[in-house]
């Protein structure tokens, strides 16, 4: 029995030492996202940028948020990648909401 619990507080402490200290920033982006097609655009091309971890976007908040990791790449790089399929980003302060621009056109539709 404590065998096992010493191993057991062995396993955790090495699975602690090796987990990574992930990053998590908010983008909004230009043009705005209107629909599943610019979703997954976003999604589709930004998931190839180094240290992206994971993507979740929301059209109804015009948020992205992605999960990075800091060692890899950093906000200003991943704003870069953005650029690359056809759009602009800019990082969102804490609490910042971002109205849906509803006269503008969706080329994805």
């Amino acid at each position: 029995m404590k065998k096992s619990l010493l191993f057991m507080v062995m396993l955790m402490m090495s699975v602690m030492a090796f987990a990574k200290d992930y990053k998590t920033v908010a983008f909004t982006t230009t043009p705005q996202m209107h629909c599943a097609n610019c979703e997954n655009k976003i999604k589709g091309n930004l998931r190839f940028s180094k240290g992206v971890k994971e993507i979740k976007t929301s059209i109804p908040d015009q948020k992205v948020t992605v999960t990075y990791d800091p060692k890899k790449t950093s906000p200003e790089k991943l704003s870069k990648d953005f650029e690359k399929f056809g759009y602009k980003a800019r990082v969102l302060k804490d609490g910042e909401k971002v109205k849906a621009n509803k006269d503008e056109k969706c080329d994805l539709m």
